[in-house]
């Protein structure tokens, strides 16, 4: 790493201190593919800040992903709950996919105006071994299978469903099931967790409610007929008309500066040197 470099370096450290201090909070920042790869290096920063000394009880998670396995966001929800009770995500720019479902298993997210989340299309590795949208598929085979019961087929789709592959087809409706019951799970468990009270007349708010706001929330950010596309952003606004609260950091400027100025810094470094995945504490980083 060069002077130039180190000093880079040096900055982005001071700018997730003075973070650390305004939401008095530590922060982890993840940029990039969610990813089984980068596991180990993830259990070890969880592991370093969890037995330093200045560890706090709350966990910020800076977040900017188009996405990635399922099964690797469960298992960093897993291992970041074993460190901290408290877990707030801050989305600066997108978090689409997987980051959509990791942004669920918080007890608050934050973004701003110009801040999008996307619909919870899990992706799955084909035979090939490119990611693709699972959902996207799902729905093609269920248009095709549509079409062959009207006996409306093409010649060139019947080959297409003829030599798909049922054990592929099952991964993808195991990745649909599996972001679901996720996004459910910690909405219920992490997100609701202080939602005691209804608003409109100050009654109680029941286990069964809280399940039900829960499924209807899986069931629109995973409709991909309404949504039609796997990296369709999804604001603010729409995010709070489907009755999921999401609050605002733009409305607190020292908060909304600092973080503005620690992701710009962040992300030209990234960019200038070509890294794919980039995770970051106080204490340090890791970059693929």
């Amino acid at each position: 790493m060069g002077a130039v470099d180190n000093v880079i370096q040096g900055l982005i450290t001071e700018k997730i201190e003075k973070l650390e201090q305004i939401l008095e909070s530590d922060i982890f920042h993840y940029y990039g593919r969610l990813d089984d790869e980068v596991m180990q290096p993830f259990i070890s920063m969880m592991d370093d800040l969890s037995e330093d000394d200045n560890k706090r009880d709350k966990l910020s998670v800076i977040l900017t992903t188009r996405g990635g396995s399922a099964l690797a966001v469960e298992r960093m929800v897993n291992i970041i709950r074993h460190h901290y009770d408290t877990v707030d995500f801050y989305v600066p720019e997108y978090a689409y996919s997987a980051g959509t479902i990791f942004c669920m298993s918080g007890d608050s997210i934050h973004m701003t105006y110009a801040s999008v989340l996307g619909p919870i299309d899990p992706q799955v590795k084909s035979k090939d071994g490119n990611w693709v949208p699972a959902l996207g598929y799902l729905d093609k085979i269920n248009e095709l299978i549509a079409k062959e019961k009207a006996n409306i087929l093409s010649p060139v789709e019947i080959l297409f469903l003829r030599d798909f592959d049922l054990a592929e087809l099952h991964t993808y409706e195991q990745a649909r099931d599996l972001t679901v019951d996720l996004l459910k799970k910690w909405l219920v468990n992490y997100k609701f967790k202080t939602w005691t009270t209804h608003r409109s007349n100050g009654q109680p708010v029941s286990l069964e409610e809280k399940n039900k706001r829960a499924e209807s929330i899986a069931k629109e950010l995973g409709n991909n007929q309404r949504w039609l596309s796997h990296s369709r952003p999804i604001g603010l606004e729409q995010l709070q008309n489907l009755k999921l609260l999401i609050d605002d950091y733009g409305q607190n400027k020292p908060l909304k500066n600092t973080l503005d100025e620690f992701y710009r810094l962040s992300k030209d470094y990234i960019i200038k040197n070509g890294v794919i995945i980039c995770m970051q504490t106080r204490l340090g980083g890791a970059m693929k």
